[in-house]
């Protein structure tokens, strides 16, 4: 090279006149030689000193979160999983689960630890953040030539990750859930530069992100598909929402105050122990701090769909969040929404479909295509891989037997939203409902199972109301029957909302005198009947009676339930000789024209019985209950619930006529059988276990008669509510105990909350009320005569 080259030392001002035009050659002090090109018009550039190799530093762009919560054992998991050589680690889940904060902690960490390590964090959302990301490496370790227009960058940063000698370095590429721009090729640099890349890459971005030995890869993604493309199965760590303990912290950490406990339990939970969410909450309190609460806030949440995104579309509190993310967690999932809608249609119209429903145990059955022109095949395939689309997004996770599904209810709520915003809210929601109406059956006892596992579905159902006539059939069809389900099983609450909904729109598209509208206010008399509000019950099947007795005739099957109804009612209310004359005419009347043995038949002349035992002529009750009894064993079965309703009554009766073990041992049976079949809190269960507990009264065995009332009274609160009359029977049975075993304080106590309840809730008039007064006032006269004047806790005279 001497004498045809001029020697170019470091920090030389002038260039020599280069033969060939082919550029200087530049050295340094390393021996390294950059090529500087030369210009036509030898306007050169000096390229300047030599970089001074810097120190390992980090380059998160996030301050350290000083209200971090440490969840359990995943920070543990990510280090010993990124401690591994060469180790590609991804941690999965939703957006706004805190994949990016378990990051930026980890690296956090590591720098404590290992301060000789490089931390670079790569934003990996687009091609041209992660191009930039790129740029920033090579500008943090000083890569030669990292400045010239020409070079590509990937290529230099991915030359340096290669270099064992540069040391420890650890790459976190955040928010990495664009699977093209991550892993598609390109022919030119020009096709690379229309995908967003200034320079870009020829290859895919995976050529460029080495298995170094000294090197390791954290990657945060939403989905498992990509994450499975960049690291092994096992690498992979999947990032649930909080729970309740961590969530709790998190949101008294961001509050930043001592809060009620049960007010932060509620909100929490509201939030699905989101940490994106619960930060958005705690941000919007504190803004309006003095003058806004924790309660507030969870009371505003549930007041409807409309105002919970408005809270949820909150764009605040939160720093720790790339700049394009969204910081409204509403928002982070829609996007992903439109990701899907891009590459897989049908999954999208999947999720819409799914928003709908309760959000545990979606059947699969609801969610394919009835009478779809597809053969079966096609639909399972097509099905199967947009299930899989949905959980590779983690919007939806599948039992553990595969035939139900589970979304979180704030994803649902986004999805409704995103309809909304795209005018397709009505379509889904229609056929949501076409859905559940094909499938849901009627109330009837051999549909329990399949009721059971559909009801929470029904329930959903409620708040979506559709536009059109067809469509609120259906959905009206819909509440019928769960309402019909829901009073068999003593959900009486449900049951009249359901009920009464059912009937408000069957009247407006039918009219009153149409059969489903009167089936529906058939129903809702018979809801009100078990819920002790017979005034409404009276007027709803005397409308019904008439109105059937016109269009059917008197001796229809549909004129005699109505009928037979009202008679029902009037001895719920104490009204024994109106109830025993409809009985009788119902009960001859269904021999004459259904059969003696009948279902319906038997059920008249069982209420008959009732009747006769509520008026003292027990052996005419017996001699019914015997009958209808034996019929229903050799038609129905010893545990169909109809004839464990004939045994019960039959007890009753036994026990009136003083024949207590015959009563106890029927009543033992019925007790025992309704417990298997029904279930231990069901209302007929615990009628037979308040029947037993009668019986040992009258045996005098007190504290068994105790253990058994106290257990009742309680399950009755929770199944039935604290002001049901079942329930205020079952406060003035266990009264009754109290006084018998000489608690005679608790007693009087218990018996006077009792009676104002029924008197407030069943009337003055009933019977049961009159009971308990009469019951009252001779304990207060009793305890008056007992104590002394000073005794201010009982009131002195009766009550009236």
């Amino acid at each position: 090279m001497a004498g045809n080259t001029p020697a170019v030392s470091t920090g030389a001002k002038d260039f020599g006149t280069i033969s060939g035009n082919e550029g200087a050659v530049i050295g340094d002090v390393s021996g390294y030689a950059t090529v500087i090109a030369s210009q036509t018009n030898n306007n050169f550039q000096y390229p300047g000193r030599p970089d001074t190799p810097p120190n390992p530093s980090s380059n998160v762009p996030f301050r350290r979160d000083p209200d971090f919560v440490d969840r359990g054992t995943l920070l543990d998991e990510i280090h010993t999983k990124c401690s591994a050589p060469a180790s590609r680690v991804a941690l999965v889940g939703l957006g706004g689960v805190g994949k990016s904060q378990l990051a930026i902690q980890y690296c956090y960490q590591i720098r404590e630890k290992w301060p000789e390590t490089w931390i670079f964090w790569v934003h990996a959302s687009n091609a041209a953040r992660i191009e930039q990301g790129y740029r920033d490496i090579a500008e943090q370790v000083k890569i030669p030539g990292r400045q010239d227009p020409k070079a590509d960058i990937f290529q230099l940063v991915a030359k340096w990750l290669r270099d064992e000698n540069k040391g420890k370095w650890a790459l976190i590429l955040d928010n990495a859930d664009d699977a093209v721009v991550l892993f598609k090729t390109y022919a030119t640099s020009q096709e690379a530069q229309t995908s967003g890349f200034s320079g870009g890459p020829t290859q895919s971005l995976l050529a460029y992100l080495p298995q170094s030995l000294n090197g390791s890869i954290l990657i945060t993604t939403r989905t498992k598909n990509l994450a499975l493309q960049l690291v092994e199965e096992n690498d992979l760590l999947f990032i649930e929402p909080m729970d309740d303990t961590h969530a709790l912290t998190l949101l008294e950490k961001k509050l930043g105050k001592e809060i009620d406990k049960d007010d932060t339990a509620r909100l929490a939970a509201a939030l699905e122990f989101m940490p994106l969410a619960i930060v958005q909450a705690a941000a919007y309190i504190r803004q309006r701090v003095s003058r806004y609460s924790v309660k507030q806030y969870v009371e505003d949440f549930y007041k409807n769909d409309k105002k919970k995104t408005s809270l949820l579309n909150h764009e605040a509190g939160h720093l720790r969040r790339d700049l394009e993310a969204k910081n409204s967690i509403i928002i982070t999932w829609q996007i992903s929404f439109d990701h899907i809608r891009q590459i897989r249609p049908s999954a999208a119209n999947l999720l819409s479909l799914m928003s709908f429903f309760n959000r545990q145990r979606i059947p699969e059955a609801l969610l394919k295509p009835h009478n779809a022109a597809k053969n079966k095949k096609n639909v399972d395939e097509d099905f199967e891989a947009d299930i899989h689309t949905l959980r590779d997004y983690s919007f939806i996770t599948t039992s553990k037997d595969g035939t139900t599904f589970e979304m979180h209810g704030l994803v649902q709520l986004a999805a409704r939203k995103w309809l909304e915003a795209h005018d397709q809210l009505e379509r889904w929601k229609q056929e949501y409902i076409t859905n559940l109406f094909t499938v849901f059956p009627t109330g009837d006892d051999e549909n329990w199972t399949k009721c059971q596992a559909l009801f929470p579905h029904a329930k959903s159902a409620v708040a979506q109301q559709p536009a059109t006539e067809s469509s609120l059939q259906e959905w009206a069809s819909i509440l019928n029957h769960a309402a019909w389900y829901a009073l068999t099983k003593g959900k009486y609450v449900e049951a009249e909302m359901m009920a009464l909904k059912a009937t408000e729109t069957r009247k407006k598209i039918f009219g009153q005198e149409n059969a489903e509208t009167l089936r529906s206010m058939n129903l809702l008399a018979s809801v009100y009947n078990f819920r002790g509000q017979w005034k409404k019950a009276e007027e709803l099947n005397v409308q019904v009676m008439d109105k059937v007795k016109l269009m059917l005739g008197t001796e229809h099957q549909g004129t005699l339930a109505s009928m037979g109804n009202l008679a029902t009612t009037y001895w719920s209310q104490g009204r024994w000789n109106e109830a025993e004359q409809l009985g009788v005419q119902v009960m001859k009347t269904k021999k004459r024209v259904l059969g003696a043995e009948h279902p319906d038949t038997l059920t008249s002349t069982s209420n008959l019985a009732s009747t006769y035992m509520n008026q003292g002529r027990l052996n005419e009750a017996k001699e019914l209950e015997m009958q209808v009894m034996e019929i229903r064993k050799r038609v129905l079965g010893a545990e169909h619930p109809n004839t464990l309703a004939s045994m019960g009554n039959l007890a009753s009766t036994y026990q009136k006529q003083g024949r207590w073990n015959e009563a106890e041992e029927l009543e033992v049976q019925v007790m025992e059988t309704r417990k298997s079949v029904q279930g231990t809190e069901s209302p007929d269960t615990l009628t037979s276990i308040g029947n037993l507990a009668s019986t040992y009264k009258n045996q005098g065995r007190w504290n068994e008669a105790e253990e058994l009332e106290v257990q009742v009274m309680e399950a009755r609160k929770r199944v039935l509510g604290a002001e049901h009359p079942d329930t205020l029977g079952s406060m003035a049975n266990l009264a009754f105990t109290w006084k018998s075993q000489g608690r005679n304080h608790d007693a009087l106590s218990l018996l006077r909350k009792c009676f104002h309840l029924q008197k407030q809730k069943i009337g003055p008039q009933h019977p049961s009320t009159v009971a308990s007064l009469k019951l009252l006032n001779d304990w207060q006269m009793e305890s008056s005569a007992a104590t002394s004047q000073n005794d201010s806790d009982l009131e002195q005279g009766p009550i009236s």
